[in-house]
């Protein structure tokens, strides 16, 4: 095997062991947590509600993730490595990306915060859309476009939903 073999060997088992569990993680924990905290938001009015739910969303997406990427297979079949190393990355990937556009919630008013949270999530976007494009090879209008619209569907339905039910 000459050096190119085992560096291309190399960079495809990091790329599936490392980026892999941390893009699931990011990409869920900032798609799957937007309706519950925007839909908080909406329907109480309060900021710090939003925050708690966003918190406890992401922190128990994290856990979720976390055990389902462990328990998913042993590594030894599929090459993926380490189940409890890919856990953890999915767990903290998780519960980093449903708590970046949470934090806004923090600012005590509730017009700053939904538009801080809103700059936040096309930044969150946009970051797990180049991973995507620089680690999967996947091209980076494809990318895009499917980053965005995932996102932008769960997020209205959050807003939506917020809007509604009040």
């Amino acid at each position: 095997m000459n050096q190119n073999t085992a560096t291309k060997e190399s960079d495809a088992k990091f790329v599936i062991q490392k980026v892999q569990p941390a893009l699931l993680g990011l990409m869920d924990g900032s798609v799957s947590t937007l309706a519950p905290i925007f839909a908080t938001a909406g329907l109480t009015g309060k900021p710090s509600q939003a925050f708690f739910v966003g918190l406890a969303a992401s922190l128990g997406a994290g856990i979720s993730m976390g055990l389902s990427e462990a328990l998913s297979d042993d590594g030894t079949v599929t090459g993926r490595g380490n189940p409890i190393a890919r856990g953890l990355i999915t767990a903290l990937a998780t519960s980093i990306g449903g708590m970046l556009h949470t934090f806004p919630f923090l600012i005590n008013n509730l017009k700053v915060a939904l538009h801080t949270a809103y700059i936040v999530v096309v930044f969150e976007l946009f970051a797990i859309a180049i991973i995507r494009f620089h680690f999967m090879k996947t091209p980076l209008l494809k990318t895009i476009l499917q980053v965005i619209v995932g996102g932008a569907i769960v997020f209205l339905i959050g807003v939506y939903l917020g809007k509604f039910g009040g």
